[in-house]
């Protein structure tokens, strides 16, 4: 793999970050590619130390949700012997931690600080978000004794303000063949 010195963004880790059986998770490939190493070392390091993985700081992925996963964040490779042949295992926070840890290396150590300030900055968003949302329930009960236009232009400031709060879809590619035709 190649070395990247630079450090690391929490925010970009944090965008890795999947929610599965309601923990937020790294897959293994995300967290060997943190690593700098290959997701079979990650992974060899990791049956070696089953011990130090209890279930809530490792998942082991069902078929159905490696499907449903790889629906959900379009993770496939092009190419013969791209695809994995099992499915990955999923670390929590203190999982992800402990990985670096077992494997010992200074770029696993840098990153696991990196690693834990992603779980962080999701964590605070998420409370934020949350924190919004009942404030703006405890606004919305109090307007309601103001006159009815003035109601009207609140609840229009809650609509926006509530699709603000909500994530933006995923962008799809159509399904398909396009084709450019250039008409001469």
């Amino acid at each position: 793999m190649p070395s990247t010195s630079h450090k690391a963004d929490p925010a970009k880790i944090a965008r890795r970050i999947v929610l599965v059986r309601g923990q937020r998770v790294l897959l293994d490939a995300e967290l060997a590619a943190l690593y700098e190493i290959t997701t079979r070392t990650l992974n060899q390091a990791v049956r070696r130390n089953m011990s130090r993985f209890p279930a809530d700081f490792m998942l082991k992925i069902s078929a159905n949700e490696w499907i449903s996963l790889r629906s959900q964040i379009v993770i496939l490779n092009g190419g013969r012997g791209q695809h994995r042949k099992y499915p990955p295992l999923a670390f929590t926070e203190h999982g992800a931690f402990m990985a670096a840890a077992i494997l010992n290396s200074p770029r696993a150590v840098e990153m696991s600080v990196y690693v834990v300030r992603a779980f962080v900055r999701v964590r605070e968003l998420l409370a934020s978000n949350t924190e919004l949302a009942r404030k703006l329930e405890e606004l919305e009960k109090s307007v309601k004794t103001l006159d009815a236009r003035a109601r009207k232009q609140f609840e229009k400031v809650y609509a926006a303000i509530r699709a603000l709060m909500t994530p933006a879809p995923a962008k799809s590619r159509p399904i398909g063949f396009i084709a450019e035709i250039d008409d001469d």
